[in-house]
């Protein structure tokens, strides 16, 4: 959707399963978003999520007792 060398500045957001994405600056999130600290350019934003997304399963599976 958005090119990534765009010289557009992102924003870090998060959803209500903890899933990180980023998002242009000063556009209306979908709804269930959040943005949650962090700003610059999209491979800036990529690498702040790496730091911040250590498990990639929705919030709400974690936890959950894995059936053997």
């Amino acid at each position: 959707m958005f090119e990534d060398n765009d010289g557009r500045t992102y924003e870090v957001v998060r959803n209500s399963e903890e899933q990180y994405s980023v998002w242009p600056a000063g556009r209306a999130l979908p709804a269930g978003w959040e943005r949650v600290g962090g700003s610059g350019s999209k491979a800036d934003c990529l690498t702040l999520i790496d730091g911040l997304w250590n498990d990639l399963r929705p919030k709400s599976i974690r936890g959950q007792a894995v059936a053997r």
